[in-house]
């Protein structure tokens, strides 16, 4: 950031006044947050208002920093400033945002304006991407799209740049206003119109105009096949539909299939046309259009250190977020920057240098292969950034910190191949429903999660409230239902915007009693019908007081109906399951009949996808199937393992004949032979039934049985006639022993296998 402003005509813009009598100088840099400020007398602080904090409370804090130019709008003793320069306007952050927009008027350039409910970042950044071998591109760091995200996206605008590709995103009336003033849009990209934050206005119609008041000035406006406008509409922001049977020689080479990856990257491929008009380029780029790293991956390292694992890729934008992230999460650490880059940035090292000297870290280290001696650096922060080509990720490997060999691998690019299949079985416009209870059946909630919401998954499914919650706190906003909604988790339902699943009159007059307390209405809920499971749900003569309930309450709104099949993997007699069909269309069409609105229903489960598509209804719900588990032959032949277990060897022994191994002393040694122990125990999921040879481990492809009884923490196994070393890769569930096989031996199914696996388990996420 180089603003190059006068100090004199930086007060004029900012509408503020000054006590000082000094006005020599330049602003060149804006700081909001003190955890990021690098010393430089050319550096402003913005003293914002946040709703937990207030910036003034922090000038000192800048102060001590080296900052000595401030804008508030409170008064501040000036003795205990001597150096300082306070510039006084009536609010700090219309003040910023009229920076921003004065900074934006300087550039003729164009600046895309990309908006909408959902999908902004991932277009903005594979246009970004399309874009770049032929244009110098700046655009909104990560998701930079709020008031106060939109001003600092434009004070990095550049004379150096020939597009920029601002996000724009709101959550309140008016809001939008104020975006386009300071965005001032030349083009528009208008990614999709749903119901984030749509309870925040009164109609939908209210909620579309405020999202389209964002193009009425832009010469163009690129949106997707999925969104209907009107002529009217259309002629307001000058809208241009794209049309994915246009673009399908592009689509169709894309590694994800998905409806919200084609549509995010329809919008970019045509945007790129546009502004490239050189399809060459752009066919050449569309196969490698990146997986968006939703967040730098931060862990505990060897030698008390910090990882940060940003090797996502090496642009110079993402370089700088990088570098204020480390500076947040490094504190009183030292700070140390590895960047990893190929032959095609090998011109670009010193712009780099200069960008990475700028945040003043204590060591630079700049690679072309993965050699470093991680054991050398102790006690600091250390960010790893690179280019994938260069081939970083084994490096941030090596910084991370073992406490335990044991350790479970999620293949996330599986899980897409076996979403994808499922979404192929379907009708088209049948949504998903992706259950993660259970931390995601024991692969992690907040990563598999994350993915999730990244593929379009219309709803995510939690068993409890505070799984749910968990969810919310680490930032995901997908409508996330609860299946048992308890009394004591009703507060957080409403507070996290969770939607409950209601199966009772009790429950649902205790919910609403609850939502009459909070003066909400028209909260989303969803009903479960009784149709033969016996577990939770309303009974058939029941349904007309629930009705009646709803109808007279305006606390509730129905979302969804929905049941669930008792016997969706009997194939050989479907007779129950036709019965649970009748059974809940019935119900639906009572309940339906009485409402004068759309509801989602839903019945079907993984199982239920493969054996019953025609009732898919709008929604399935879909579980277990996504890690590649199905009992039907040809669809479980598509499907792709997801879950692997594995472990080393950490000593081997020889046993002499009538040696014991274990507990107990139950097996007796009859002839000698060699054990490998392996620190993997009953405390990790691997059950003490496995004792004694019912249970094993692959060694080198071969199947190593259990010697004496599963101890809590390790398992020893009989090695035979291989020759294995301390160290040696273990395999308890993979290719050699799938997981359907491993439940078989401990006499159970999948679902409790995964779900048993400890948290003390480290978990391992892969994306091809």
């Amino acid at each position: 950031m180089k603003l190059n402003i006068a100090f004199s005509d930086f007060c004029q813009i900012v509408n503020g006044r000054t006590a000082s009598s000094d006005h020599s100088g330049y602003v060149q840099a804006v700081s909001t947050d003190t955890r990021s400020i690098i010393p430089t007398q050319s550096l402003v602080f913005f003293a914002l208002h946040g709703p937990f904090r207030n910036g003034h409370a922090f000038v000192s804090e800048a102060y001590a920093k080296g900052c000595r130019l401030f804008v508030i709008d409170e008064q501040f003793p000036l003795e205990n400033y001597p150096e300082a320069r306070f510039v006084y306007v009536t609010d700090t952050m219309l003040a910023l945002q009229s920076l921003a927009r004065f900074h934006r008027s300087r550039f003729t350039y164009p600046v895309v304006a990309i908006t909408g409910s959902a999908g902004k970042t991932t277009v903005k950044e594979w246009l970004y991407h399309l874009l770049t071998p032929r244009m110098r591109v700046v655009r909104s760091p990560k998701s930079f799209n709020s008031q106060l995200g939109v001003a600092l996206s434009l004070l990095n605008l550049t004379n150096e740049a020939d597009i920029a590709l601002i996000e724009a995103g709101i959550s309140q009336p008016g809001e939008m206003d104020q975006l386009v003033e300071m965005i001032q849009p030349t083009h528009g990209i208008f990614t999709s119109f749903g119901q984030a934050h749509a309870e925040n206005f009164s109609v939908q119609a209210a909620h579309l105009h405020e999202k389209m008041k964002c193009f009425q000035s832009a010469a163009m406006t690129f949106y997707p096949w999925t969104m209907q406008f009107s002529s009217q509409e259309e002629k307001s922001i000058n809208g241009v539909k794209v049309r994915s049977e246009e673009l399908t020689q592009w689509l169709s080479i894309l590694p994800w299939q998905d409806q919200a990856s084609l549509t995010n990257a329809a919008l970019a491929i045509q945007a790129a046309r546009f502004f490239l008009k050189d399809d060459a380029v752009i066919s050449d780029r569309v196969s490698s259009l990146p997986q968006l790293a939703l967040r730098m991956e931060t862990f505990e390292g060897i030698n008390g250190t910090t990882i940060i694992n940003d090797t996502y890729n090496l642009d110079l934008d993402g370089l700088k977020v990088s570098l204020e992230y480390q500076l947040r999460v490094g504190k009183g650490k030292k700070r140390i920057v590895i960047i990893g880059i190929d032959e095609q940035y090998t011109d670009r090292i010193p712009q780099i240098k200069e960008i990475v000297s700028e945040f003043s870290p204590d060591q630079l280290h700049i690679l072309a292969d993965q050699t470093f001696d991680v054991q050398s650096i102790k006690d600091a922060a250390v960010l790893i950034k690179g280019t994938r080509k260069a081939g970083l990720s084994p490096l941030a490997q090596r910084f991370r910190l073992k406490k335990h060999k044991t350790y479970v691998e999620i293949n996330l690019s599986a899980i897409r191949h076996n979403l994808s299949v499922f979404k192929q079985l379907l009708p088209e416009g049948t949504h998903l429903l992706a259950m993660v209870k259970a931390q995601s059946y024991g692969s992690g909630v907040e990563k598999v999660a994350q993915f999730l919401a990244g593929q379009g998954i219309s709803y995510l499914g939690v068993a409890y409230a505070d799984e749910g919650v968990e969810l919310r706190q680490q930032g995901i906003e997908t409508p996330i239902m609860v299946m048992n909604a308890e009394q004591e988790g009703f507060e957080d339902c409403i507070r996290y915007k969770l939607e409950p699943a209601i199966y009772s009159l009790n429950q649902l007059d205790d919910f609403i009693k609850e939502l009459i307390t909070q003066g909400i209405q028209q909260f989303p809920i969803h009903l479960k019908i009784e149709t033969g499971m016996k577990r939770l749900g309303f009974e058939p003569e029941e349904l007309q007081q629930v009705i009646e309930t709803i109808q007279a309450q305006p606390e509730v709104r129905i979302k969804s109906i929905y049941s669930h099949l008792a016997d969706a993997d009997n194939r050989r007699d479907k007779r129950y399951t036709h019965l649970q069909i009748e059974r809940f269309t019935s119900a639906c069409d009572r309940l339906t009949a009485q409402l004068d609105y759309p509801v989602i229903r839903h019945l079907l489960n993984s199982e239920g996808i493969s054996n019953y598509t025609h009732f898919a209804f709008d929604m399935v719900r879909i579980g277990i199937g996504m890690y590649g588990l199905n009992s039907h032959p040809q669809v479980a032949k598509k499907l792709q393992p997801v879950f692997s277990w594995h472990s080393s060897v950490s000593q081997l022994k020889g046993l002499k004949k009538g040696d014991s191994v274990g507990y107990g002393r139950n097996f007796i040694a009859g002839q000698e032979k060699r054990i490998a122990i392996i620190p993997v125990g009953y405390a990790d999921g691997f059950r003490r039934s496995l004792s004694n040879g019912k249970g094993g481990v692959f060694i080198q492809g071969v199947f190593c049985p259990t010697v004496g009884r599963v101890c809590m923490d390790m398992i020893m196994v009989d090695i035979g006639a291989l020759t294995v070393h301390e160290g040696d890769p273990v395999e308890i569930i993979g290719s050699n022993q799938p997981i359907h096989r491993f439940a078989a031996s401990m006499d159970t199914i999948p679902y409790e296998v995964m779900t048993s696996i400890s948290k003390r388990v480290h978990r391992v996420y892969t994306d091809d």
